[in-house]
């Protein structure tokens, strides 16, 4: 695989055009917004030089990475890709009308794959001209430092494929995780019910946020509070998760806890809107609750 597309340039987007240019791939990123686009290169070319600081990459593969990626709005500019990587919002419904519109432009050859975090590769798959072409490549966020890519292989994906698409992964550095396509994989599988938790424990009064996070922090060693955590990742995503994993496997256990409803209705994402469990907007983050 040479030429890489990529629908969405937001925070996955462009971490993922980041960690394939440096490989040495021809990245051509797609957004519907182009002030997005602008802002994705400038975040990327950020990135890379926080790499260099750190001794990461030399200085001078920045320029030539950063030369191989080029950024447009329109679908026909994917046509002769190896490989196309929807980034897009975890949105179900968003995603299968990103295929639909793709599917058309794409050469025969051309793979796909869906960076969901969640939801079912053999659904999204079901919906385009080529479900034996088609997986899920999940990224962690932030693409450029976390290690690991889970991969998921629909009903329909044939083994040429998931090779392919295995050797990709593993050209840009990264470890590989198979999980089965059942509701969030591994990772989410785990962890968002695990965040969920910790939105109920403050939502029942057992502890504050501060005392929620500073207890897994230092009494299970996690480098990050859950609600910490939980902001870093977005609450709608978190939300988002919770319901595929409700709607998917209709045990109670996976329900959203109220809490975390009502901060996504009231607009508080976390970071990305600089209030969530933290507020945001000060020197340093304080909690809202």
């Amino acid at each position: 695989m040479q030429r890489i597309g990529i629908i969405g340039a937001g925070q996955m987007g462009s971490g993922i055009a980041h960690v394939c240019a440096v490989a040495g791939l021809d990245v051509r990123m797609l957004d519907v917004q182009p002030d997005q686009l602008e802002k994705s290169l400038n975040g990327i070319r950020a990135n890379m030089m926080r790499q260099v600081s750190r001794g990461k990459i030399p200085e001078e593969q920045v320029t030539a990475a950063l030369a191989r990626v080029s950024t447009g709005t329109d679908y026909a500019e994917l046509a002769d890709c190896d490989l196309v990587i929807e980034a897009a919002t975890e949105n179900e419904d968003i995603k299968r009308e990103i295929f639909k519109t793709l599917v058309p432009h794409l050469d025969d050859h051309t793979l796909l794959a869906t960076n969901t975090s969640s939801i079912s590769i053999t659904r999204l798959a079901a919906n385009t001209d080529r479900p034996e072409k088609f997986m899920g490549m999940h990224f962690m966020n932030p693409v450029p430092i976390m290690q690991l890519v889970e991969l998921i292989r629909g009903i329909a994906t044939e083994q040429p494929t998931f090779e392919a698409v295995r050797d990709l992964a593993e050209k840009l550095g990264k470890t590989v995780a198979v999980a089965e396509d059942f509701p969030a994989f591994i990772v989410n599988r785990i962890l968002l019910p695990m965040i969920n938790e910790a939105v109920y424990t403050l939502y029942e009064g057992v502890g504050s946020v501060e005392s929620i996070d500073t207890a897994l922090k230092l009494g299970a060693n996690h480098p990050m509070g859950p609600l910490q955590l939980a902001d870093f990742i977005g609450l709608d995503t978190c939300l988002a998760v919770m319901h595929v994993l409700y709607d998917g496997l209709a045990d109670s256990k996976y329900r959203p806890c109220p809490l975390l409803v009502k901060y996504v209705e009231a607009g508080w994402l976390g970071r990305k809107t600089n209030r969530g469990f933290y507020d945001y907007n000060g020197e340093t983050p304080v909690p809202t609750r």
